[in-house]
């Protein structure tokens, strides 16, 4: 059994301010509108100036982060395709032709690859961090997928990709043939949830391979029935990226950033992140409802309201590349949008 103790969070700010809040709204009541015209777009501009703890937020220099590694768990076929998929996929990230380097790059936002744990080895490039843990985690069916020391490194190598990072905003993205199966048996796990509900297709399984794959991950949540802890699960049922995206999610709430997430894995990555020190989610707006079943649960235990329904379940950070805009809007709604003085109009009567 596990014991995983000795990891200590940065402490996280209480974004709680009733008189900010009451600022943030009366600005917004008094735009050349009628009251809550904007909609969601008003909670989306009072949310980031709680974050920011200010009444003027702003998104300056934004940041994606991609974590990468492989999984020991896919030699049982749980996925619908080869490990090697994930390292071909990175070098498609380095040449900067995956989806999420596209969205990136129409919003100008920094991208860089971190290795986490790929079952390759990669040549220095300027927009790859190497941060490998291992190559690859180990089979959760027959033994704990990260050692007690592995998932430390993990988390703490996470914490370090933020420290220092330019900009206040941070998407963390994610690539690993088999980290649905990682993701759907944490959610089990620390959501109480049946592994059922929280299984999806992943990468495509037709209705067979998904059979297969909900057999195989019934195994290996009874394999680790004792593992219940939040680190002792992450250890266990995790994944080398989840763990250091879990890492990046603490650090950067730690220093008030804001966590604009994706989809499934993102957001397990954010569960841990919360229980591991509470007030991270706190920080993060969702973006995106992924149409992994898994997401919706997750989405329920994080109280999350996302900002897009499209459909999506790609992953590295797409839904939240996708959703971007709407934060730039908002922060120029707070800041460019007349007030009815400003402007000299007669507000409505009370």
């Amino acid at each position: 059994m596990l014991l995983l103790t000795r990891f200590t969070a940065p402490p996280i700010t209480n974004i709680a301010n009733d008189v900010l809040r009451q600022q943030l709204q009366q600005i917004l009541d008094l735009k050349t509108k009628p009251l809550g015209a904007l909609g969601r777009l008003e909670a989306l501009a009072l949310q980031l100036g709680m974050i920011q703890g200010t009444t003027t937020p702003h998104i300056e220099q934004p940041q994606i982060r991609v974590f990468a590694a492989d999984h020991g768990l896919t030699k049982h076929g749980t996925s619908a395709y080869p490990s090697a998929v994930t390292a071909q996929m990175v070098y498609n990230f380095l040449q900067g032709g995956a989806a999420i380097n596209v969205l990136a790059r129409q919003h100008n936002i920094a991208l860089k690859v971190v290795d986490a744990g790929v079952d390759a080895d990669f040549a220095p490039h300027p927009q790859l961090l190497n941060c490998k843990i291992r190559r690859g985690s180990r089979d959760a069916l027959t033994e704990s997928a990260m050692t007690e020391s592995e998932c430390l490194a993990a988390l703490k190598n996470g914490m370090e990709v933020v420290k220092d990072l330019p900009g206040n905003l941070l998407i963390v993205g994610e690539m690993g043939i088999g980290n649905t199966s990682a993701a759907s048996l944490l959610l089990a796990r620390l959501g109480d949830i049946p592994i059922a509900d929280c299984i999806g297709r992943g990468t495509g399984l037709d209705d067979v391979g998904l059979q297969h794959k909900t057999h195989i991950l019934k195994q290996v949540l009874a394999r680790h029935s004792e593992e219940k802890a939040p680190l002792a699960a992450l250890a266990a049922l995790g994944g080398l990226e989840i763990a250091m995206m879990a890492g990046a999610l603490i650090g950067a709430a730690s220093e008030r950033r804001i966590l604009l997430m994706d989809g499934f894995i993102a957001s397990i990555a954010l569960l841990v992140a919360e229980r591991l020190a509470p007030g991270v989610a706190q920080y993060a707006v969702f973006a995106h409802h992924s149409v992994e079943p898994g997401h919706a649960h997750l989405l329920e235990l994080l109280s999350a309201k996302p900002l897009l329904d499209m459909g999506m379940r790609l992953g590295e950070g797409s839904g939240a590349a996708l959703a971007y805009p709407l934060l730039q809007s908002a922060c120029a709604i707070m800041k460019e949008m007349a007030s009815f003085s400003d402007a000299g109009i007669s507000e409505q009567n009370h």
